[in-house]
């Protein structure tokens, strides 16, 4: 395996030498990426994954460029996008520039074979979006062919649904989540409608595999029955948050990935950019989301800065940056098949990069679940 990964970062390296920007070189002392299997595909997924929703809003089409050019040559080699990114702010003005932004940037760079590509179509949300509504097969098909057009592509590696149609506990929606009002047949129908669907255009080779996003326990098992008993597609995995401050996929669905190997692709693993440290004392850096967002959606609260500030400690006591400790947590865990990082500069994607490199001493394990213990669940 080291072999085949020595081979894949020296790939990459020669692949993007000429297209690189000189301020985009990474440490060739560097360690080659590890990489897991997809789902139950041959395919080989790079540790971490290249997130893309800043671009169009707090980053420009360059910048996104030499992200990816940093990454890539890093040996990252899937990006994570969505047809509604940007989101640092969503509008209707910008929906689309991300998965743009990676169009254009595989055209330049001539190398859409050597790059997986995961998006998403959008569930029940903005009305300039489809017009809004749940995710149907209808909506599909339009979500697809505007993807592959921003994409400039005629396939998509990974094809996701945002978020389910029935809602979810995730972004801080728990305390208010009630499944009671499901109806149990029309949202099996409804799965199974989307699963024929996207067995067509896997069919037509516009999809190679499909994946969840914001899913629960039970919808995951129900797409994996419902692909069993009808010969449809299978999920590989789902796009969930993770971090240090939101651990609720060590639960139930812990079990259901190691069972039915549908890998967890990790969202938010700084927490929306608390755990990188950035926040401590206060601060809040000019255009960073704190700027615009001062709450992080329900992240940074009383309650939370506790916890926070526990595992930042744990990081400087370890001589770590605290988004390396937050990165190299979220790669040790069995079920992850990659940890989706994202920057706004090259120095910030830099230090997530280097995460890869991080062997945690047990002595941090240790303090870490100290830490959870206490506070299980801080946002």
């Amino acid at each position: 395996m080291l072999i085949v990964e020595c081979i894949t970062a020296i790939s990459f390296l020669s692949e993007f030498a000429q297209n690189v920007p000189s301020d985009t070189v990474v440490d060739p002392q560097r360690k080659p990426l590890k990489f897991r299997k997809l789902g139950r595909t041959d395919i080989e997924v790079s540790q971490l994954c290249l997130g893309s929703m800043t671009w169009g809003t707090q980053n420009t089409e360059a910048e996104g460029h030499q992200q990816m050019d940093l990454a890539f040559d890093a040996g990252v080699n899937i990006i994570d996008t969505a047809e509604m990114y940007p989101t640092t702010p969503l509008s209707e003005e910008t929906q689309g520039l991300s998965e743009e932004i990676i169009g254009s940037w595989c055209k330049t760079r001539g190398n859409r074979d050597s790059v997986l590509i995961a998006t998403k179509v959008t569930g029940n949300g903005p009305r300039y979006i489809h017009e809004g509504g749940p995710i149907s097969p209808h909506k599909i098909e339009l979500a697809l062919e505007g993807s592959l057009r921003r994409l400039q592509t005629d396939y998509i590696d990974l094809y996701q649904l945002h978020w389910p149609n029935r809602g979810s506990y995730h972004f801080r929606q728990w305390p208010q989540y009630d499944p009671a009002s499901q109806d149990t047949e029309s949202e099996l129908d409804n799965m199974r409608e989307v699963l024929e669907s996207l067995q067509g255009f896997i069919k037509a080779g516009k999809i190679r595999h499909i994946g969840l996003s914001n899913e629960t326990c039970w919808g995951a098992s129900q797409y994996m029955r419902l692909a069993v008993q009808n010969d449809l597609p299978r999920m590989v995995t789902t796009q969930n948050e993770y971090s240090l401050l939101c651990r609720l996929f060590d639960l139930d669905f812990a079990e259901l990935s190691h069972h039915e190997d549908l890998g967890l692709l990790a969202w938010s693993p700084l927490a929306a950019g608390l755990l990188s440290g950035k926040y401590a004392d206060g601060d809040i850096p000019a255009g960073s989301r704190r700027s615009m967002n001062d709450t992080l959606n329900g992240r940074y609260s009383e309650h939370s800065k506790v916890a926070l500030q526990r595992y930042i400690d744990i990081a400087h006591q370890h001589d770590l940056p605290p988004a390396q400790l937050a990165i190299a947590y979220c790669m040790k865990k069995p079920f992850m098949t990659s940890v989706i990082i994202g920057a706004t500069d090259l120095d910030q994607l830099r230090i997530n990069l280097a995460a890869a490199d991080v062997e945690l001493p047990e002595s941090a394990i240790e303090a870490i679940d100290e830490v959870h213990r206490e506070f299980p669940m801080p946002m």
